[in-house]
Protein backbone atom coordinates (compact mmCIF):
# COMPACT_ATOMS: atom_id res chain seq x y z
CA UNK A 1 0.00 0.00 0.00
CA UNK A 2 2.88 2.37 1.21
CA UNK A 3 4.05 1.59 -2.45
CA UNK A 4 0.94 2.23 -4.21
CA UNK A 5 0.95 6.19 -2.37
CA UNK A 6 4.43 6.53 -3.55
CA UNK A 7 3.97 5.98 -6.99
CA UNK A 8 0.50 8.22 -6.60
CA UNK A 9 2.89 11.01 -5.47
CA UNK A 10 5.52 10.24 -8.44
CA UNK A 11 2.47 9.80 -10.69
CA UNK A 12 0.98 13.40 -9.97
CA UNK A 13 4.85 15.06 -9.66
CA UNK A 14 4.95 13.60 -13.32
CA UNK A 15 1.78 15.58 -14.25
CA UNK A 16 2.32 18.62 -12.61
CA UNK A 17 6.12 18.89 -14.35
CA UNK A 18 4.31 18.05 -17.48
CA UNK A 19 1.52 20.49 -16.87
CA UNK A 20 3.84 23.31 -16.26
CA UNK A 21 6.28 22.77 -18.98
CA UNK A 22 2.99 22.10 -21.40
CA UNK A 23 1.64 25.75 -20.12
CA UNK A 24 5.33 27.02 -21.18
CA UNK A 25 5.47 25.39 -24.67
CA UNK A 26 2.21 26.82 -25.37
CA UNK A 27 2.95 30.29 -24.25
CA UNK A 28 5.68 30.22 -26.38
CA UNK A 29 3.91 28.21 -29.16
CA UNK A 30 1.14 31.12 -29.17
CA UNK A 31 3.79 33.87 -29.16
CA UNK A 32 5.63 32.77 -31.55
CA UNK A 33 2.50 32.36 -33.82
CA UNK A 34 1.47 36.21 -33.00
CA UNK A 35 4.58 37.24 -33.73
CA UNK A 36 5.05 35.57 -37.44
CA UNK A 37 1.03 36.47 -38.52
CA UNK A 38 2.31 40.15 -37.47
CA UNK A 39 5.41 39.83 -39.55
CA UNK A 40 3.25 38.13 -42.47
CA UNK A 41 0.73 40.34 -42.14
CA UNK A 42 2.63 43.50 -42.07
CA UNK A 43 4.90 41.87 -45.28
CA UNK A 44 1.79 41.61 -47.00
CA UNK A 45 0.58 45.08 -46.04
CA UNK A 46 4.07 46.54 -47.65
CA UNK A 47 3.93 44.71 -50.84
CA UNK A 48 -0.08 45.88 -51.07
CA UNK A 49 1.25 49.20 -50.50
CA UNK A 50 3.93 49.37 -52.91
CA UNK A 51 1.87 47.84 -56.15
CA UNK A 52 -1.16 50.52 -55.63
CA UNK A 53 1.55 52.99 -55.47
CA UNK A 54 2.86 51.67 -58.71
CA UNK A 55 -0.88 51.98 -59.54
CA UNK A 56 -1.02 55.40 -58.73
CA UNK A 57 1.53 56.37 -61.35
CA UNK A 58 0.07 55.20 -64.27
CA UNK A 59 -3.28 56.86 -63.55
CA UNK A 60 -3.90 59.98 -65.31
CA UNK A 61 -6.59 62.68 -65.05
CA UNK A 62 -7.62 63.45 -68.57
CA UNK A 63 -10.49 66.27 -69.73
CA UNK A 64 -11.89 65.84 -65.95
CA UNK A 65 -12.19 61.95 -66.51
CA UNK A 66 -9.61 59.25 -64.46
CA UNK A 67 -7.82 57.41 -66.90
CA UNK A 68 -6.27 54.08 -66.17
CA UNK A 69 -2.60 53.40 -67.70
CA UNK A 70 -1.43 49.87 -68.98
CA UNK A 71 1.91 50.07 -66.90
CA UNK A 72 0.89 46.99 -65.05
CA UNK A 73 0.43 43.55 -66.16
CA UNK A 74 -2.75 41.54 -65.61
CA UNK A 75 -1.26 38.08 -66.17
CA UNK A 76 1.56 39.31 -63.24
CA UNK A 77 -1.54 40.02 -60.96
CA UNK A 78 -3.43 36.94 -61.43
CA UNK A 79 -0.20 34.55 -61.14
CA UNK A 80 0.23 36.33 -57.67
CA UNK A 81 -3.64 36.11 -56.65
CA UNK A 82 -3.74 39.95 -56.69
CA UNK A 83 -5.97 42.75 -58.05
CA UNK A 84 -6.09 46.33 -58.57
CA UNK A 85 -9.26 48.55 -58.54
CA UNK A 86 -9.43 52.15 -59.44
CA UNK A 87 -12.34 54.60 -57.70
CA UNK A 88 -13.13 58.07 -58.57
CA UNK A 89 -13.55 60.66 -55.59
CA UNK A 90 -17.45 59.71 -55.14
CA UNK A 91 -16.07 56.24 -54.52
CA UNK A 92 -17.53 54.97 -58.08
CA UNK A 93 -15.52 51.95 -59.56
CA UNK A 94 -13.77 52.88 -62.89
CA UNK A 95 -11.77 49.89 -63.49
CA UNK A 96 -10.14 46.52 -62.11
CA UNK A 97 -7.81 44.31 -62.99
CA UNK A 98 -6.29 40.75 -61.35
CA UNK A 99 -8.13 37.83 -60.72
CA UNK A 100 -8.76 37.97 -56.69
CA UNK A 101 -11.30 41.00 -55.81
CA UNK A 102 -12.39 42.25 -53.45
CA UNK A 103 -16.04 42.60 -52.59
CA UNK A 104 -15.97 44.93 -49.81
CA UNK A 105 -17.59 48.04 -50.17
CA UNK A 106 -15.67 51.11 -50.73
CA UNK A 107 -14.36 52.97 -47.87
CA UNK A 108 -11.69 55.85 -48.30
CA UNK A 109 -11.50 55.69 -44.53
CA UNK A 110 -9.60 52.33 -43.80
CA UNK A 111 -6.60 52.12 -45.20
CA UNK A 112 -6.24 48.58 -44.59
CA UNK A 113 -9.34 46.14 -44.86
CA UNK A 114 -9.62 42.34 -44.65
CA UNK A 115 -12.89 40.11 -46.36
CA UNK A 116 -13.09 37.39 -44.21
CA UNK A 117 -15.39 35.43 -46.25
CA UNK A 118 -14.25 33.07 -48.72
CA UNK A 119 -11.91 33.80 -50.28
CA UNK A 120 -9.99 35.64 -47.79
CA UNK A 121 -8.50 38.98 -49.05
CA UNK A 122 -6.47 41.88 -47.81
CA UNK A 123 -6.77 45.50 -49.18
CA UNK A 124 -4.64 48.58 -48.85
CA UNK A 125 -6.53 51.70 -50.46
CA UNK A 126 -4.56 54.59 -51.61
CA UNK A 127 -5.39 58.34 -52.75
CA UNK A 128 -4.58 59.22 -56.39
CA UNK A 129 -3.06 62.89 -56.41
CA UNK A 130 -1.90 64.83 -59.37
CA UNK A 131 1.66 65.37 -59.85
CA UNK A 132 0.95 68.69 -61.12
CA UNK A 133 -1.48 70.77 -58.72
CA UNK A 134 -1.53 68.13 -56.23
CA UNK A 135 -5.11 67.75 -56.74
CA UNK A 136 -6.78 64.55 -55.44
CA UNK A 137 -8.23 62.16 -58.38
CA UNK A 138 -9.76 59.50 -57.30
CA UNK A 139 -8.67 56.29 -55.23
CA UNK A 140 -6.65 52.58 -56.52
CA UNK A 141 -7.51 49.88 -54.13
CA UNK A 142 -4.76 46.82 -54.06
CA UNK A 143 -6.02 43.58 -53.00
CA UNK A 144 -4.36 39.85 -52.41
CA UNK A 145 -5.70 36.27 -51.45
CA UNK A 146 -4.50 35.59 -48.16
CA UNK A 147 -4.61 31.89 -48.95
CA UNK A 148 -0.95 31.81 -49.08
CA UNK A 149 0.02 33.22 -45.67
CA UNK A 150 -3.10 31.10 -43.98
CA UNK A 151 -1.13 28.18 -45.68
CA UNK A 152 1.78 29.19 -44.10
CA UNK A 153 0.25 29.61 -40.75
CA UNK A 154 -1.18 26.24 -40.78
CA UNK A 155 1.89 24.53 -41.54
CA UNK A 156 3.30 26.63 -38.31
CA UNK A 157 0.82 25.84 -36.56
CA UNK A 158 1.27 21.85 -37.32
CA UNK A 159 4.62 22.27 -36.52
CA UNK A 160 4.84 24.24 -33.79
CA UNK A 161 1.90 21.43 -32.32
CA UNK A 162 4.10 19.01 -33.47
CA UNK A 163 6.58 19.84 -31.82
CA UNK A 164 5.09 20.30 -28.77
CA UNK A 165 3.51 16.67 -28.63
CA UNK A 166 6.97 15.78 -29.39
CA UNK A 167 8.91 17.61 -26.46
CA UNK A 168 6.07 16.45 -24.26
CA UNK A 169 6.58 12.43 -24.80
CA UNK A 170 10.15 13.08 -24.54
CA UNK A 171 9.83 15.41 -21.11
CA UNK A 172 7.53 12.55 -20.07
CA UNK A 173 10.01 10.26 -20.39
CA UNK A 174 12.76 11.91 -18.73
CA UNK A 175 10.30 13.35 -16.28
CA UNK A 176 9.50 9.40 -15.21
CA UNK A 177 13.37 8.57 -14.81
CA UNK A 178 13.49 12.19 -12.97
CA UNK A 179 10.76 11.67 -10.59
CA UNK A 180 11.82 8.28 -9.51
CA UNK A 181 15.24 9.50 -8.99
CA UNK A 182 13.61 12.03 -6.81
CA UNK A 183 10.98 9.35 -4.84
CA UNK A 184 13.92 6.34 -4.61
CA UNK A 185 15.61 7.93 -1.57
CA UNK A 186 12.36 9.53 0.10
CA UNK A 187 11.02 6.00 -0.40
CA UNK A 188 14.13 4.71 1.13
CA UNK A 189 14.49 6.70 4.54
CA UNK A 190 10.72 5.65 4.54
CA UNK A 191 11.44 2.04 4.30
CA UNK A 192 13.81 2.64 7.13
CA UNK A 193 12.19 4.25 9.45
CA UNK A 194 9.31 1.83 8.93
CA UNK A 195 11.33 -0.52 9.45
CA UNK A 196 12.94 1.00 12.73
CA UNK A 197 9.09 1.57 13.67
CA UNK A 198 8.64 -2.26 13.66
CA UNK A 199 12.09 -3.79 15.22
CA UNK A 200 11.21 -0.93 18.56
CA UNK A 201 7.86 -2.19 18.54
CA UNK A 202 8.95 -5.68 18.97
CA UNK A 203 11.79 -4.64 21.38
CA UNK A 204 9.26 -2.95 23.29
CA UNK A 205 6.64 -5.59 23.81
CA UNK A 206 9.11 -7.44 26.02
CA UNK A 207 9.86 -4.86 29.43
CA UNK A 208 5.91 -3.38 28.56
CA UNK A 209 5.14 -7.27 29.40
CA UNK A 210 7.60 -7.05 32.36
CA UNK A 211 6.24 -4.01 33.71
CA UNK A 212 2.61 -4.70 33.04
CA UNK A 213 3.12 -8.15 35.08
CA UNK A 214 5.01 -6.75 38.02
CA UNK A 215 2.63 -3.79 38.41
CA UNK A 216 -0.30 -6.69 38.77
CA UNK A 217 1.21 -8.24 41.49
CA UNK A 218 1.80 -5.17 42.79
CA UNK A 219 -1.68 -3.95 42.77
CA UNK A 220 -2.68 -7.63 43.97
CA UNK A 221 -1.03 -7.06 47.26
CA UNK A 222 -1.34 -3.52 48.66
CA UNK A 223 -0.81 -4.17 52.21
CA UNK A 224 2.51 -3.06 52.37
CA UNK A 225 1.55 0.29 49.81
CA UNK A 226 0.66 3.62 50.82
CA UNK A 227 -2.59 4.99 49.20
CA UNK A 228 -0.58 7.17 47.33
CA UNK A 229 2.13 4.61 46.24
CA UNK A 230 -1.05 2.60 44.89
CA UNK A 231 -2.41 5.51 43.03
CA UNK A 232 1.13 5.79 41.28
CA UNK A 233 1.07 2.01 40.79
CA UNK A 234 -2.27 2.43 38.94
CA UNK A 235 -1.01 5.57 36.79
CA UNK A 236 2.04 3.12 35.52
CA UNK A 237 -0.89 0.64 34.80
CA UNK A 238 -2.84 2.43 33.20
CA UNK A 239 0.47 4.55 31.11
CA UNK A 240 2.09 0.49 30.17
CA UNK A 241 -1.37 -0.51 28.91
CA UNK A 242 -1.66 2.52 26.36
CA UNK A 243 2.15 1.98 25.63
CA UNK A 244 1.25 -1.58 24.87
CA UNK A 245 -1.82 -1.18 22.72
CA UNK A 246 0.29 1.58 20.68
CA UNK A 247 3.36 -0.88 19.98
CA UNK A 248 0.54 -3.63 19.01
CA UNK A 249 -1.28 -1.05 16.40
CA UNK A 250 2.43 -0.35 14.86
CA UNK A 251 3.28 -3.60 14.40
CA UNK A 252 0.42 -4.27 12.71
CA UNK A 253 0.62 -1.56 10.73
CA UNK A 254 4.32 -2.44 9.48
CA UNK A 255 2.52 -6.10 8.49
CA UNK A 256 -0.11 -4.82 6.77
CA UNK A 257 2.29 -2.35 4.95
CA UNK A 258 4.01 -4.85 3.42
CA UNK A 259 3.76 -6.07 -0.29
CA UNK A 260 3.06 -9.41 1.06
CA UNK A 261 -1.29 -9.70 0.23
CA UNK A 262 -2.70 -11.26 3.69
CA UNK A 263 -4.00 -14.94 4.35
CA UNK A 264 -6.87 -15.30 1.31
CA UNK A 265 -9.73 -17.37 2.83
CA UNK A 266 -13.59 -16.97 2.33
CA UNK A 267 -14.64 -15.39 4.91
CA UNK A 268 -18.29 -14.16 6.26
CA UNK A 269 -18.92 -10.61 6.30
CA UNK A 270 -22.60 -10.88 8.04
CA UNK A 271 -21.47 -12.99 10.59
CA UNK A 272 -18.04 -10.65 11.63
CA UNK A 273 -20.34 -7.68 12.10
CA UNK A 274 -23.32 -9.21 13.29
CA UNK A 275 -20.52 -10.60 16.41
CA UNK A 276 -19.14 -7.31 16.71
CA UNK A 277 -22.42 -5.80 16.82
CA UNK A 278 -23.67 -8.05 19.86
CA UNK A 279 -20.15 -7.81 21.52
CA UNK A 280 -20.75 -4.34 21.74
CA UNK A 281 -23.94 -4.00 22.39
CA UNK A 282 -23.93 -3.65 26.21
CA UNK A 283 -21.36 -0.50 25.67
CA UNK A 284 -23.82 1.19 23.70
CA UNK A 285 -26.42 0.70 25.89
CA UNK A 286 -24.48 2.07 29.04
CA UNK A 287 -23.84 5.09 27.10
CA UNK A 288 -27.71 4.75 25.91
CA UNK A 289 -26.76 4.46 22.57
CA UNK A 290 -28.91 2.86 19.67
CA UNK A 291 -26.96 0.43 18.05
CA UNK A 292 -28.88 -1.45 15.06
CA UNK A 293 -27.48 -3.81 12.07
CA UNK A 294 -28.97 -4.45 8.64
CA UNK A 295 -27.28 -6.82 7.30
CA UNK A 296 -27.30 -9.03 3.97
CA UNK A 297 -27.32 -12.50 4.48
CA UNK A 298 -23.79 -14.59 3.36
CA UNK A 299 -21.92 -11.99 2.15
CA UNK A 300 -18.53 -13.12 1.65
CA UNK A 301 -14.94 -11.71 0.88
CA UNK A 302 -11.67 -13.41 0.60
CA UNK A 303 -9.55 -12.37 3.39
CA UNK A 304 -8.22 -12.82 6.40
CA UNK A 305 -10.69 -12.85 9.36
CA UNK A 306 -8.53 -11.41 12.23
CA UNK A 307 -7.68 -7.99 10.19
CA UNK A 308 -11.05 -7.69 8.90
CA UNK A 309 -12.52 -8.31 12.47
CA UNK A 310 -9.68 -5.20 13.39
CA UNK A 311 -10.97 -3.04 10.65
CA UNK A 312 -14.55 -3.03 11.57
CA UNK A 313 -14.24 -3.18 15.39
CA UNK A 314 -11.86 0.22 15.10
CA UNK A 315 -14.99 1.75 12.96
CA UNK A 316 -17.60 0.98 15.37
CA UNK A 317 -15.18 1.42 18.67
CA UNK A 318 -14.91 4.68 16.60
CA UNK A 319 -18.32 5.44 16.18
CA UNK A 320 -19.27 4.92 20.11
CA UNK A 321 -16.81 6.81 21.59
CA UNK A 322 -17.66 9.81 19.29
CA UNK A 323 -21.30 9.69 19.30
CA UNK A 324 -23.11 11.13 22.60
CA UNK A 325 -25.60 10.02 24.54
CA UNK A 326 -28.91 8.99 22.81
CA UNK A 327 -27.56 8.90 20.11
CA UNK A 328 -27.27 6.22 16.90
CA UNK A 329 -24.91 4.13 15.19
CA UNK A 330 -25.91 2.02 12.80
CA UNK A 331 -23.74 -0.97 10.61
CA UNK A 332 -25.04 -1.59 7.36
CA UNK A 333 -23.86 -4.16 4.99
CA UNK A 334 -25.36 -4.18 1.11
CA UNK A 335 -24.16 -5.39 -2.34
CA UNK A 336 -23.43 -3.47 -4.70
CA UNK A 337 -22.25 -5.26 -8.69
CA UNK A 338 -19.04 -7.27 -7.67
CA UNK A 339 -18.34 -5.53 -3.95
CA UNK A 340 -19.49 -5.07 -0.52
CA UNK A 341 -20.42 -1.85 0.76
CA UNK A 342 -20.02 -1.52 4.36
CA UNK A 343 -21.44 1.47 6.01
CA UNK A 344 -20.81 2.66 9.69
CA UNK A 345 -22.90 5.55 10.45
CA UNK A 346 -22.88 7.52 13.63
CA UNK A 347 -24.82 10.65 14.65
CA UNK A 348 -21.58 11.56 16.37
CA UNK A 349 -19.93 15.10 16.77
CA UNK A 350 -18.53 15.00 13.31
CA UNK A 351 -15.76 16.35 11.47
CA UNK A 352 -14.98 19.55 9.98
CA UNK A 353 -14.64 19.80 6.10
CA UNK A 354 -10.96 20.83 6.07
CA UNK A 355 -10.36 18.02 8.01
CA UNK A 356 -11.51 15.03 6.27
CA UNK A 357 -8.21 14.64 3.99
CA UNK A 358 -6.35 14.13 7.22
CA UNK A 359 -8.76 11.40 9.08
CA UNK A 360 -6.79 8.54 7.99
CA UNK A 361 -3.19 9.89 8.50
CA UNK A 362 -1.20 8.40 11.38
CA UNK A 363 -1.36 9.50 15.09
CA UNK A 364 -3.75 12.48 13.46
CA UNK A 365 -5.90 13.75 16.01
CA UNK A 366 -8.94 16.50 15.84
CA UNK A 367 -9.13 18.93 18.92
CA UNK A 368 -12.86 19.21 18.62
CA UNK A 369 -13.75 15.06 18.57
CA UNK A 370 -10.30 14.00 20.87
CA UNK A 371 -11.78 16.24 23.59
CA UNK A 372 -14.24 13.56 23.77
CA UNK A 373 -11.95 11.07 24.08
CA UNK A 374 -8.70 10.62 24.74
CA UNK A 375 -7.88 6.89 25.16
CA UNK A 376 -6.77 6.33 21.90
CA UNK A 377 -3.58 6.16 19.94
CA UNK A 378 -4.53 7.86 16.70
CA UNK A 379 -4.15 4.56 14.98
CA UNK A 380 -7.31 3.34 15.01
CA UNK A 381 -8.76 4.64 11.09
CA UNK A 382 -5.08 4.47 9.66
CA UNK A 383 -4.87 0.61 10.50
CA UNK A 384 -8.87 0.75 9.32
CA UNK A 385 -7.48 2.33 5.99
CA UNK A 386 -4.09 0.49 5.81
CA UNK A 387 -6.25 -3.56 6.07
CA UNK A 388 -9.38 -2.21 3.64
CA UNK A 389 -6.51 -1.62 1.16
CA UNK A 390 -4.68 -4.82 1.85
CA UNK A 391 -7.57 -6.62 0.82
CA UNK A 392 -8.16 -4.46 -2.40
CA UNK A 393 -10.83 -2.45 -1.07
CA UNK A 394 -10.84 1.42 -0.28
CA UNK A 395 -12.45 2.92 3.08
CA UNK A 396 -13.77 7.00 2.65
CA UNK A 397 -15.64 9.15 4.85
CA UNK A 398 -18.82 11.66 4.69
CA UNK A 399 -19.13 13.83 7.83
CA UNK A 400 -21.03 17.28 8.88
CA UNK A 401 -20.20 18.74 12.04
CA UNK A 402 -22.73 18.03 14.50
CA UNK A 403 -24.56 15.60 12.43
CA UNK A 404 -22.87 12.66 12.16
CA UNK A 405 -20.26 10.83 10.23
CA UNK A 406 -20.24 7.70 7.59
CA UNK A 407 -17.31 5.51 6.84
CA UNK A 408 -17.78 3.63 4.06
CA UNK A 409 -15.68 -0.18 3.37
CA UNK A 410 -15.87 -1.33 -0.07
CA UNK A 411 -14.59 -4.61 -0.79
CA UNK A 412 -14.24 -7.44 -3.77
CA UNK A 413 -17.49 -9.32 -3.26
CA UNK A 414 -16.40 -13.30 -3.54
CA UNK A 415 -19.43 -15.64 -4.35
CA UNK A 416 -21.87 -16.84 -1.39
CA UNK A 417 -20.22 -20.21 -0.16
CA UNK A 418 -23.46 -22.77 0.52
Amino acid sequence: MVGLVFKQIQYRLLVSYLAVFASILGTFAIAVRIVYAHSLKQQLTDTLTTLGQGAVTSAEFNHGRLEVGNDISVQDLVARSQALQWFDLRGQLIAQQGKTISTLPFSSRETSQIQSSNPRIQSVTLPIVSSNNQQQLGYVRASQSLEEMDENLQKLDWGLSGGIVIALMLSGIGGVWLTRQAMSPIEESFQRLKQFTADASHELRNPLMAIKSNVSVALKYPEGMRPIDAEKFAAIASASDQMAHLTEDLLLLARTDKATKPEQQPVNLTEILQGLAESYQLQAQTKQITLQTNLAQSAYVLGDVAQLTRLFTNLIVNALHYTLEEGRVEVNLSRTGQNLIVDVTDTGIGIAPEQLTQVFDRFWRADQSRTHWDGGSGLGLAIAQSIAQSHGGTISVNSQVNVGSCFTVRLPLLAAIK
